[in-house]
């Protein structure tokens, strides 16, 4: 039997079935017991179907013999495929053997054959029953920190707003029904009728088949069984629509359907569709949006009102013009209709390029407070604390910040374009004739020009700039195909946000590239020279000026980064990008990785040495020290600076503003604690009641960094620094609702006092901290040091770079390094510190939040708890001593009854400065690089980023330049510089006090040679 001829009649017994005993259809027969009921049945089916079309009056003998009379038109190239190789005269004689009686001598029907087809396409069926508990996968809705719209997420297929069918006005369920299945009231899942037709017709008219689907079926499709074009589906699809409309009701049916279609533009369903296309809830559309919406899904895509508004407009007149028969709208409300404008909202405001990181912890958050598996798991509506602005501005300065720090370094390689647009554009022309009239290009015409002159008008402008209908007089505005291909391409890195460009001219010297909004620009090829090739799409930095926009080429940076805002008092996440791009690694640096913080945590010795009584003004001796075994066992500790030596006596304030390790370090020999084990065991447990660890290991190097740190703890504790000494709690998830109901809501919590350090030792390592913005290692701030505090921070060997600030609200901390996934620590480069690389990031957050609501406010004094125990007193900066009036205006702790403790001294007696005077008799004590006075050489060799000159030029003398080399907020654990944290080995990782660290070469520097830094 021909093979098409067992497929056709294994659909007409699923016909047959559902059409004369839908309640008791069949989905298995016996091959060989079974043969007369198949046969039977298919008789009493076709007599159905006699009468259906009887119903209608039309001849279906007529129509059969109309489509044998040219059967090259159905066998031939141009017939569906679905009836490739079918036979004619076989369908014709088995027409008359089952619907007119007659019994042929020779039959091409093989009932075995038939029901064996019919027997497998049935295995497995999908359950009605399935469909009506079926719960549609929706889209979350994501709400900023003003409870404005900020993100979607929902799984593939599932970008929909499901609504109650009654929340849908009448007119709208008219105009789809009308438009898809005008007796969907009548039938009971299949239209006998529809089908035959679209049969017949597919038979008489070879191109696009038709399906004569009902809404049911187109349910069944949709969410059941599939949308394989296939004899198979469709015989699943009406036995399982038939059975469909036993157990709902048709509004029941509806609501499905018009919930689970897809409708363009990314939408499913009617509520997403409506405020995809206008902006408004489905309630809101007006006659002309529901005609529009409903004409689409027969072809989303072909009747696009983006791509092609001419279909749009007449596939939404042929639906008015049914509501119009069916008599839902008059004669007047039809004709206002066909002439309204489309009315669509812009298709660039569907599409989010921000705030993915953001989006990956709210579903983390969800699933761990509100019990929601995933937030694409059903519709709920949930609010974040983020400032969207902030968030879009942070993703940019981080995104600019890493590119520019590759570009500084050379460490810059193009791996290629982000996509080519070339086979795009050859099928938008091989889709689009050339419109009657339109220029074509010149043999030899290329690039831009040539793609514009090839392309078709999508629109006829008026003068005035709207888009009108009018022919005449008019002049067609050509799109060219580049853009038209731009537009529909979808950039690998979605939420980068450099605009893209598409390369017109390619060459050797400047190259042409094409922009999203049409123009174009001379693009500077940097590193990508000659290697760009037509239709390629990339990264740009465009410069704006007179006459046409410049362009700079950005390529994807190896190096990584994170940069996370928190509200000091609240704990809410304002903006936080965990990369540079999500789509590249999801990976969120923020919340999920921990990185040596390097001398970013040396706060907490100097908040332990404040707390225990030392004022900002004490001396410490900025020069080699040995600390003593932990417990009596392991080796003693010998950090260095920087450089390996030390600059002689500072003052505490000091230490903090350059980063001194040694002045660190020996905080730890009397400065806290008699003993140094005792100092480390007070700064650890800061460490653990500020929650920046869960545990601290008793070892020596922890002081200035070495024990990796989670980005989202460390802002915690700098916010608590802001506040007196009071942790917020951080959260970005304020609540999770669902149709209404709320799953879950966030407790507003009072901030924590950390209670191992008082207000007065928070408040006077503020101040300390205001130092290093003002003239330390983040002099770089210093113009907005009176709004902002904060420290930098670089692990051994350039790893990690780091910025961790505040202002009065919010707390700010960057991170740039490289992954450490293959086990391998990779070194940013000689001089690539916190202050040189976070700190300019840091500074474009500041001016974004700024920008975004945060107020701009001068750091406050103490609070009134802490004032009485205060004073402002000046002093001397070199020396720390006090004087009677003007220099520099230090923080004093107090009684309270004005009494003030004098600790200048006390970790370096009189004696000792004494002695250390150059005149005293035994010459310089040296311990710079070149071998400078301790004593005479302030800033030679000390470990701090460069800094600006110090207006107050606190040490009382002209500062000596420095070599370029000691320009780094560059810590030395004394240790080997690729040794991990303890635990991870079993060699204890100490140093030797005179050892000179080795001139370091970056690998990577593209000159062979030591690269200065």
């Amino acid at each position: 039997m021909n093979a098409i001829l067992i497929k056709l009649f294994a659909t007409a017994l699923t016909l047959s079935q559902v059409t004369t005993r839908p309640d008791a259809v069949r989905t298995q027969f016996d091959p060989f017991t079974d043969q007369a009921e198949v046969v039977r049945l298919l008789r009493d089916g076709c007599a159905h179907m006699r009468k259906a079309f009887d119903i209608e009056d039309i001849n279906l003998d007529e129509l059969i013999t109309t489509a044998m009379e040219d059967p090259t038109s159905v066998a031939g190239p141009g017939a569906p495929k679905i009836l490739h190789g079918l036979n004619l005269d076989e369908l014709n004689t088995s027409y008359k053997q089952f619907c007119k009686g007659e019994n042929p001598a020779i039959s091409p029907f093989n009932a075995r054959e038939v029901i064996e087809f019919y027997d497998n396409a049935t295995k497995d069926l999908p359950t009605a029953e399935a469909l009506r508990d079926k719960v549609l996968p929706g889209m979350t809705r994501i709400l900023d920190g003003s409870g404005k719209p900020f993100a979607e997420t929902f799984e593939p297929n599932g970008r929909r707003l499901v609504v109650p069918i009654t929340t849908v006005p009448n007119l709208v369920q008219k105009a789809f029904i009308a438009a898809e299945d005008k007796r969907f009231e009548s039938h009971h899942g299949i239209d006998e009728r529809g089908v035959i037709r679209a049969f017949i017709g597919n038979l008489a008219s070879p191109g696009r088949p038709a399906g004569g689907s009902t809404i049911t079926q187109q349910v069944v499709k949709n969410l059941s069984v599939g949308d394989d074009v296939t004899y198979e589906r469709k015989i699943r699809e009406m036995i399982v629509a038939s059975r469909l409309e036993r157990i709902l009701t048709k509004p029941q049916i509806l609501g499905l359907y018009l919930n689970g279609i897809y409708l363009g533009r990314g939408a499913y369903g009617i509520e997403m569709a409506a405020q995809s296309y206008f902006g408004k809830s489905v309630g809101q559309l007006t006659l002309p949006e529901a005609a529009l919406l409903a004409g689409m899904p027969k072809g989303p895509n072909f009747y696009s009102p983006d791509k092609y508004p001419e279909r749009a407009r007449e596939r939404r007149a042929y639906v008015l013009a049914r509501l119009k028969e069916e008599g839902t709208i008059t004669e007047a409300e039809m004709a206002a209709a066909v002439n309204a404008d489309l009315g669509l909202k812009p298709v660039e405001a569907t599409r989010r390029d921000s705030g993915f990181y953001v989006v990956d912890y709210l579903n983390r958050e969800a699933r761990t407070f509100a019990g929601v598996d995933s937030l694409t798991a059903g519709s709920f509506t949930v609010r974040s604390t983020i400032n969207a602005g902030l968030q879009r501005a942070v993703e940019g300065a981080l995104q600019d910040g890493l590119a520019n720090y590759e570009r500084g370094t050379g460490r810059q390689t193009y791996s290629g374009p982000e996509l080519n647009l070339a086979d795009s554009i050859r099928r938008i022309q091989a889709a689009t004739p050339a419109p009657e009239g339109a220029v074509q290009a010149a043999p030899g015409v290329t690039g831009a020009r040539a793609e514009a002159a090839k392309d078709a008008p999508t629109e006829v402008a008026k003068p005035g700039g709207k888009a009108s209908r009018s022919k005449v007089a008019a002049v067609p505005q050509v799109k060219p195909v580049w853009l038209r291909a731009l537009e529909s391409a979808r950039p690998t890195l979605y939420d980068v946000h450099w605009p893209v460009a598409v390369v017109l001219e390619a060459g050797r010297g400047p190259v042409k590239v094409g922009l999203a909004d049409g123009r174009t620009a001379i693009l500077d090829p940097g590193i990508a020279r000659g290697k760009l090739q037509l239709y390629d799409v990339v990264r740009v930095k465009l410069a704006e000026g007179r006459g046409a926009p410049r362009a700079q080429l950005r390529v994807r940076p190896t190096v990584q980064g994170a940069a996370l805002v928190l509200e000091n008092q609240t704990g809410r996440i304002l903006a936080m990008a965990g990369g540079f791009s999500y789509p590249m690694s999801q990976l969120n640096r923020v919340t999920q990785a921990v990185r040596q913080p390097g001398s970013t945590l040396k706060p907490l010795t100097y908040l332990a040495a404040l707390n225990a009584g030392l004022q900002p003004n004490t001396l410490v001796l900025d020069s080699a020290v040995t600390l003593p075994p932990i417990s009596g066992s392991g080796e003693s500790w010998s950090p260095k600076n920087y450089e390996g030596g030390g600059s002689g006596p500072t003052t505490l304030r000091r230490g903090l503003e350059f980063s001194k390790n040694l002045v660190t370090a020996r905080l730890l020999q009397g400065g806290i604690a008699p003993k140094a084990p005792a100092s480390l065991k007070r700064v650890c447990d800061i460490a653990l009641e500020a929650q920046i660890y869960a545990e601290c290991e008793p070892y020596y190097p922890f002081v200035l960094g070495a024990q990796p740190v989670r980005m989202l703890d460390l802002a915690g504790f700098y916010a608590a620094v802001a506040n007196e000494g009071a942790r917020p709690a951080s959260y970005a998830l304020e609540s999770v609702e669902r149709d209404g109901k709320a799953l879950y809501t966030h407790a507003p919590r009072e901030p924590v006092r950390i209670g191992s350090a008082d207000r007065v030792a928070f408040y006077q390592l503020k101040t300390m901290l205001q130092g290093v913005t003002q003239h330390g290692t983040a002099a770089a701030l210093s113009k907005i040091s009176a709004y902002v505090a904060g420290k930098t921070g670089t692990s051994e060997n350039e790893n990690d770079a780091w910025f961790a600030g505040f202002t009065n609200e919010i707390t700010v901390v960057v991170w740039v390094g490289y992954d450490n996934a293959d086990g391998s620590r990779k070194t940013l480069g000689r001089g690539q510190t916190g202050g040189h690389v976070s700190v300019p990031i840091a500074s474009s957050i500041l001016q974004a939040a700024w920008a975004n609501g945060i107020p701009k406010t001068p750091l406050r004094g103490p609070s009134s708890e802490a004032r009485p125990f205060i004073a402002d007193l000046p002093i001397d900066p070199h020396s720390g001593q006090r004087v009677a009036g003007g220099g520099f205006v230090e923080h004093f702790r107090t009684s309270g009854d004005g009494k003030m403790a004098d600790t200048q001294f006390r970790l370096v007696p009189r004696e000792t400065l004494y002695a250390m005077r150059p005149d005293a008799g035994d010459g310089d004590l040296t311990g710079g690089e070149d071998g400078a006075s301790v004593a005479g050489d302030v800033e030679g060799t000390m470990t701090g980023e460069r800094a600006a000159p110090d207006p107050l030029d606190p040490f009382g003398e002209r500062q000596r330049p420095r070599s370029r080399r000691a320009q780094g907020d560059l810590d030395s654990y004394g240790q080997d510089a690729y040794r991990p944290w303890p635990g991870q080995t079993a060699r204890s990782p100490f140093g030797d006090e005179d050892a000179r660290r080795p001139r370091r070469r970056d690998p990577d520097y593209l000159f062979g040679e030591d690269p200065g830094y």
